[in-house]
């Protein structure tokens, strides 16, 4: 079942039937940084009474369908890890799916919570037909409840830049399962933030479907008090010759704010000349928040190319201030540019100005809370 304790990431239990998993209880490694009694009952037996609503933005190009349970691609990008994603895949009625066909032009896809008190299940799955070059962003906002699974399936020779974010209303409780699914010399440019909402926890999962795959996941999260933001990640290097980069960053500030960070990446026998590297920053600029962070890397083979880890979690640091003041910036607009500097490098890979500018814009705001 799924509750056993894993020795390894090739044994996680995986099911699209919720029954399959057992009600956890807070002792799971998949489960232990997650505080229960926040998730609205999402990992327990949940009634979804409501879904939420998913529109799409493009051009031509773009094939936006609305399909029953029963349509053959869904499951094609992967299957749920844990009690909650096997829920709303359980439960969820119809499905988006978004066909990227050609279009230069960047794609939106907006999901919108049920609304405050209200809880739902959802849907979506963006796929790329061969050797496509895509932009798409996922912006989920609003109010209420929220489990929901979104598959990314690349095709052949395809690349997707992919921007997924985490603007909730305070109230809001968003569980997701990310499954990506990587053909034969594709690649994903992924970049997820993480901003708003009572808790959110995003589970991602990537797997290559052929060699020559390239997956980037970056990452950005801001937690204020009491505010939880878990981000989980497994990268499963099934086939030869393929690549993954994963770099997420966190700033936490106040009483109870939380972030966690769990990053597997599986390199399996059959993976000769992998390429990967996984790094987690952590930045905490206040008193009475905490970073949790656990790279893992597992190697099943010899024959690799570079494989590496790393996580580091600290304070501002007071040289950067000292320089900063030293040079007549007054503390508090030297603290703004440290945590300007520090998400830079993750803001600075979306490539669409707009966005881009709205979430350093966001980034602002929340530094604006506390007046750092």
């Amino acid at each position: 079942m799924g509750s056993k304790p894993l020795a390894s990431a090739s044994e996680r239990f995986t099911s699209y039937d919720v029954a399959a998993f057992e009600v956890p209880s807070g002792r799971e490694e998949n489960w232990r940084f997650t505080p229960q009694r926040r998730l609205r009952g999402l990992h327990q037996t949940t009634t979804f009474e409501a879904k939420p609503t998913v529109a799409v933005a493009g051009a031509a190009g773009v094939t936006v369908e609305t399909v029953g349970r029963d349509d053959a691609r869904i499951g094609e990008g992967g299957v749920p890890a844990d009690r909650v994603a096997a829920a709303a895949w359980s439960a969820f009625t119809e499905a988006t799916v978004v066909t990227l066909d050609g279009t230069p032009e960047p794609v939106t896809v907006t999901v919108t919570g049920p609304g405050e008190g209200a809880t739902a299940a959802g849907h979506v799955q963006i796929r790329t037909t061969p050797h496509t070059v895509a932009t798409v962003v996922v912006e989920n906002s609003g109010s209420g409840t929220l489990a929901d699974n979104l598959e990314v399936v690349l095709a052949d020779g395809s690349t997707l830049h992919l921007v997924v974010t985490e603007e909730w209303a305070d109230d809001a409780v968003h569980a997701g399962a990310h499954h990506f699914s990587i053909g034969r010399d594709a690649t994903l440019r992924g970049v997820a933030v993480q901003l708003g909402g009572d808790l959110v926890r995003i589970v991602s999962t990537v797997n290559y479907r052929g060699p020559g795959g390239d997956a980037e996941l970056l990452g950005l999260g801001y937690a204020d008090a009491n505010q939880h933001l878990e981000q989980r990640l497994l990268v499963d290097h099934g086939v030869p010759h393929c690549r993954s980069n994963v770099l997420y960053k966190n700033a936490l500030q106040g009483n109870g704010a939380h972030t966690v960070w769990i990053g597997d990446v599986l390199i399996r026998a059959a993976a000769e000349n992998t390429e990967t590297f996984e790094f987690n920053r952590n930045l905490v600029l206040t008193t009475g928040a905490r970073a949790d962070s656990v790279p893992n890397l597992e190697i099943e083979t010899g024959e690799i190319v570079s494989a590496g880890h790393a996580s580091a979690t600290g304070r501002f640091d007071d040289e950067q201030l000292f320089y900063l003041q030293s040079r007549g910036i007054p503390e508090d607009a030297a603290r703004r540019l440290v945590v300007r500097g520090f998400f830079g490098e993750i803001l600075s890979k979306i490539t669409l100005p707009e966005l881009r500018e709205r979430l350093e814009a966001a980034v602002e705001a929340e530094l604006a809370v506390t007046g750092i």
